[in-house]
């Protein structure tokens, strides 16, 4: 997955215009939150989402394209990541998360497979 498909959703998601704040994310392995934030700005699409007490109230910034589906009626998001991989994820920073510099580190660890290398501290 390019680094610019990282930012946008499925083409063929009837979803991906809709406001999905407030729906829970489900990863490969099990439950990780609900999204606070959720954009849907060509390119640049993303969700923030709330970890709550599974990571200490932490929020993570998932790139659309780790989505894998949504189920309307349970108002679940499901993502192609496990619990792991997005807990490992850099660290989620308020300030910056709408900076394309910030979401290129972002992309980059999500397009790896959510796999850290040892060249990270110079993306």
């Amino acid at each position: 997955m390019s680094s610019v498909d990282m930012w946008t959703y499925n083409e063929s998601a009837t979803w991906a215009s809709m406001d999905l704040t407030g729906f829970e994310i489900e990863a490969t392995d099990g439950g990780i939150g609900k999204i606070d934030e959720a954009s849907n700005e060509v390119g640049a699409s993303f969700l923030v989402v709330d970890t709550g007490p599974w990571i200490l109230g932490k929020k993570v910034l998932l790139p659309a394209g780790v989505i894998d589906t949504v189920d309307l009626d349970a108002q679940t998001v499901y993502v192609n990541r496990t619990k792991d991989e997005i807990k490992n994820s850099p660290e989620f920073d308020e300030d910056r998360y709408r900076d394309s510099a910030y979401r290129n580190e972002i992309g980059s660890y999500y397009g790896r497979g959510g796999r850290v290398s040892d060249d990270r501290d110079i993306l």
